[in-house]
Formats: structure tokens, C-alpha cells, sequence
């Protein structure tokens, strides 16, 4: 119907649910990782999904306000993912004491992202928003890009650190769904005409590097709290980390 009647409401309504859908698709598609490595990888694979749904997206030529897009977009992976979170980690009564503080957390880090963006965007002082600017500009001139908050500080780490738990509690499910901060953005980052493919790119590259940085500190806090002591106790606990969960491209139980 998009592609026959062409019509501008029609080509954003499409865009939209396919930013939304490919962001949770995308987490969805990682599987549980033993060893911090095997969870950057799942970071990436989930990016890399992402990322096709940004080529979708744009395709579609959404006419859009790009700030309330962005902000629907996110707003409904979120729902979607824990909805979908929601079956897969056994219901509110399969989060326990220690999933409770996960999601309460997680949210509170979203929630304060994202009002701290828009009310420095609204309200913010000249000389804090031009000393800020400096900043994104000095990395945009050198570095070529600047890496976005969300998916730096939540989301990426959100992946690493959730698909590292899944291998070990079904928890982890929870904090995955907080992936949805760095997948959405990477579905939304071809949307912005005045940024170019090779900065939209590396921003996201960026951003994953960052997270990954933010995930490891994560993954390390976690077993040593909850962990065995000692290198050989934490190889034999990586041993019998084997939660088990269908394949890749298999359904989803």
C-alpha cells in the first residue's frame, strides 16, 4: 500500500514501524555470551542489524520533525522490547530482588538521559551549551564524529552486559531489552540530512567502542561481587556457564 499509493503520511507511518521493529529485532537476535568478547561480538551483530533497519528507514523518505521522531521511535522499542522481554524472562516474577534494581536503574539512567538532553536543549545557559559544543565540535573536526550519549552510556553497555548474564541467569533478558538505547539511534542515524554517511558511521562506531568500554567495567563489577574468587574458579564458573537458549535464527521460546 506504501509503495503503490506513495503518499507522505503512509511513507513516515512505514518508516516509523520499521525503525522500531529493526531496533528490537536487532536485540533480539544476539544469543547468550559466556566471555566479554563473545558479548562484544553479540554488540555488534545487534548493531549490524540495526543498522540494515536504518537503510530501510530512509528509504522510505519519511517526512519528519527529526527530534520527535527520534523520540517516538525510541519510546516504542522500549514497549516493544519489554514486551517481548517480558515472555522470555518468565514474567515480572522471574526478575527477583536483583532484576528489580536492574530495571529501576536502567530506567533512571534513560529517563535522566533523555531529560537532561531536552532540558539543556530548552533551558540550558549559553556558556554551558557553548562549552558543551566545543566539545562535540572538537571531536566532530578530529575525530570525524561524536558518539551519541545514549547509545554510549545505556544501551551498548546494556547488550554487553545483559547478553554476558543471559548466559548465566535468565535476568539478563531485562537488561538486554535496554539495548533498544543503542539500536534505535542506529535506525534513526541516516535520518539526519545534515550529517554525512561516513559521520553517521563512525558516530556509531564510536558509540560502540565507548559502550563496550562502559560494558566490561559492568561485566568485571558483576563477578567480583557475584563471582567465584580466582582465575581458575572463574574458568571453571565460564565453563559451566551454559544456560542454554535456541540458536541465532531459530524461534525464540
Amino acid at each position: 500500500m506504501v509503495l503503490v499509493a506513495d503518499e507522505p503520511v503512509l511513507r513516515t507511518g512505514a518508516a516509523v514501524m520499521t525503525c522500531v521493529v529493526s531496533a528490537v529485532l536487532a536485540v533480539m537476535a544476539t544469543v547468550p555470551a559466556v566471555t566479554f568478547p563473545a558479548a562484544a561480538r553479540e554488540a555488534v551483530v545487534a548493531v549490524l542489524v540495526a543498522g540494515v533497519g536504518a537503510l530501510a528507514t530512509v528509504g522510505f523518505e519519511p517526512v519528519i520533525t527529526l527530534t520527535r521522531f527520534e523520540y517516538a521511535t525510541l519510546g516504542l522499542a522500549v514497549l516493544g522490547a519489554f514486551g517481548v522481554v517480558f515472555r522470555l524472562g518468565a514474567g515480572l516474577h522471574g526478575l527477583g530482588r536483583r532484576g528489580i534494581v536492574i530495571v529501576l536503574v536502567g530506567t533512571a539512567v534513560l529517563a535522566l538521559t533523555l531529560a537532561y538532553a531536552e532540558l539543556l536543549r530548552r533551558y540550558g545557559t549559553p556558556g554551558l551549551v557553548a562549552t558543551l559544543l566545543e566539545g562535540v565540535h572538537w571531536s566532530r573536526n578530529h575525530l570525524g564524529a561524536f558518539p551519541r550519549p545514549i547509545e554510549s552510556v545505556l544501551g551498548i553497555p546494556a547488550l554487553a552486559w545483559g547478553c554476558h548474564m543471559r548466559a548465566r541467569r535468565r535476568q539478563g533478558w531485562w537488561v538486554c531489552a535496554f539495548g533498544v538505547a543503542a539500536t534505535a539511534p542506529v535506525t534513526q542515524a541516516l535520518l539526519n540530512p545534515t550529517i554525512s554517511l561516513a559521520e553517521s558511521g563512525l558516530s556509531v562506531v564510536y558509540g560502540v567502542v565507548v559502550g563496550l568500554v562502559l560494558g566490561f567495567v559492568l561485566i568485571r563489577a558483576d563477578l567480583a561481587l557475584t563471582g567465584p574468587r580466582g582465575s581458575r574458579a572463574r574458568r571453571a564458573e565460564e565453563a559451566a556457564a551454559e544456560r542454554p537458549e535456541p540458536p541465532r535464527v531459530a524461534a525464540l521460546q
